[in-house]
C-alpha cells in the first residue's frame, strides 16, 4: 500500500505539541518527529517529539535523538512515522531541503512517512476565526520519491482526530503553555529537562 492510498490522522496531543514547539521559538526553525502506527488504511499520528530549534541540520545529534526515540516508542508498539517542521521565517511556506532530507531518512524505515509543515498563515487565521482545520500542510512521497503537498480534497486524506483540537490549541496559546515545551536542544543545555 503506497502513501497515495493512505489517510493521515493526527491526534490532538501530537498536533498541539508541534504547534506549541514552533510558538516557543518563533524566530527559529523548529523540528521534531511524528510517532504512530498504521491501522488499516490510516497512518495514525499519536504523538510528536520536539527535536531542535537551532542547528537543525547537525547529523550526529539528529541520529542520536532518532535512536533514543525509536527505542523508547518501539517498546510501546509505536514507530517514527514522520517529521514536522516550522520554517524560521513566518512568510516562508515551502518545504526546504533539510526537511526533505530528514523525511527521506525516515522514509527508509517507514515508507509511508509524512512531513507536516506549519503554515503560519493558517495559524494567524486560526487566532481570528477559530477554524477547525489543521494549521499544518501534509507532504507525502509520490511514486518518483519526491515530496508532494497533499491538497485538501474530497478524499479528506489528512485530518485532525479530535475536532476540538484547535479550541484546545487556542486555550494553550492564550495561557502560554508553549513555555513548557522541552526539546532535545533544551535537554542538551540542561539535562534536568
Amino acid at each position: 500500500m503506497g502513501s497515495n492510498d493512505l489517510k493521515y490522522e493526527v491526534s490532538q496531543n501530537a498536533y498541539i505539541k508541534l504547534v506549541l514547539h514552533s510558538l516557543k521559538h518563533p524566530t527559529s526553525a523548529v523540528n521534531g518527529v511524528l510517532i504512530g502506527r498504521i491501522s488499516n488504511d490510516t497512518v495514525e499520528i499519536t504523538d510528536a517529539v520536539p527535536l531542535f530549534h537551532s542547528q537543525i541540520p547537525l547529523l550526529p545529534q539528529l541520529e542520536i535523538s532518532l535512536i533514543l526515540i525509536e527505542e523508547y516508542f518501539s517498546a510501546k508498539g509505536l514507530n517514527i512515522v514522520g517529521y514536522f517542521h516550522a520554517n524560521e521565517r513566518s512568510d516562508e511556506f515551502e518545504l526546504g531541503g533539510v526537511a526533505k532530507n530528514i523525511g527521506d531518512h525516515i522514509s527508509r524505515y517507514f515508507p509511508q512517512a509524512a512531513i507536516l509543515l506549519l503554515d503560519n498563515k493558517k495559524l494567524e487565521a486560526l487566532k481570528k476565526s477559530k477554524s477547525s482545520g489543521a494549521v499544518t500542510q501534509l507532504y507525502v512521497r509520490d511514486a518518483s520519491k519526491n515530496w508532494k503537498l497533499v491538497q485538501s480534497d474530497a478524499n479528506n486524506r489528512f485530518s485532525l482526530k479530535e475536532p476540538s483540537a484547535n479550541l484546545m490549541l487556542l486555550d494553550y496559546i492564550s495561557s502560554e503553555k508553549y513555555r513548557d515545551i522541552v526539546d532535545f536542544d533544551d535537554h542538551l543545555d540542561d539535562i534536568s529537562k
